[in-house]
């Protein structure tokens, strides 16, 4: 390598800038689930909206508003495990907080939170609507009267509603698992990056 106008440098000819310009694996492992984490969260915050629209009749009648539209579409009342969810929301903020400072106790702390509050009443919801969802399943084809089986029905379309939960079941686990497997991809990266500073 020369200095400009000056001699070469001793023991290298510069065709080692290949060795120089590489950036170590752990700091793009880290970078690109960082994006992939910001992107769930993004998806958690998505499902999260639409977990309001469904508690807002409860949500409005708790605050004695009444709104005919919204009473017309006799959504049925919101279980705990509904606003236990919710709160899994506030996780975000711990995880956004952990991923700007590189911070391996607080995305630990998100890591276990998602597990309690995210995937703990999804797997309520999928027990409590089990029932509903097998017998709606297994319902002969000229039973077309769900009330003699027993089957909760949203009165807007006549869907199951435990099989309304089921999907949003299926979306949320999906994003929460991703957001623990680039969490623990990232608490991988950032404790490869500390061994190294120790051994340098």
């Amino acid at each position: 390598m020369a200095s400009r106008g000056g001699p070469m440098v001793t023991g290298t000819n510069g065709a080692d800038f290949e060795h120089r310009e590489k950036i170590a694996a752990q700091y793009q492992i880290s970078a690109l689930n960082k994006s992939r984490l910001k992107y769930c969260v993004f998806f958690h915050h998505m499902m999260f909206l639409v977990m309001l629209a469904k508690l807002s009749a409860d949500i409005l009648d708790k605050l004695d508003i009444f709104i005919l539209e919204i009473e017309e579409l006799q959504i049925p009342q919101p279980l705990w495990w509904e606003y236990i969810w919710c709160l899994s929301l506030l996780l975000s903020f711990l995880g956004l907080s952990a991923i700007k400072r590189n911070n391996i106790r607080q995305l630990r702390h998100y890591m276990y939170g998602i597990t309690a509050l995210g995937f703990g009443p999804l797997l309520y919801c999928v027990l409590y609507y089990c029932g509903d969802v097998w017998r709606y399943l297994s319902m002969d084809e000229d039973e077309d009267d769900s009330s003699e089986v027993d089957i909760e029905l949203w009165q807007v379309g006549g869907y199951p509603y435990g099989l309304l939960w089921y999907a949003f079941v299926l979306l949320a686990s999906q994003i929460h698992f991703f957001q623990l497997y680039f969490s623990f991809n990232l608490l991988k990266a950032w404790r490869a990056r500390g061994a190294l500073r120790k051994t340098d």
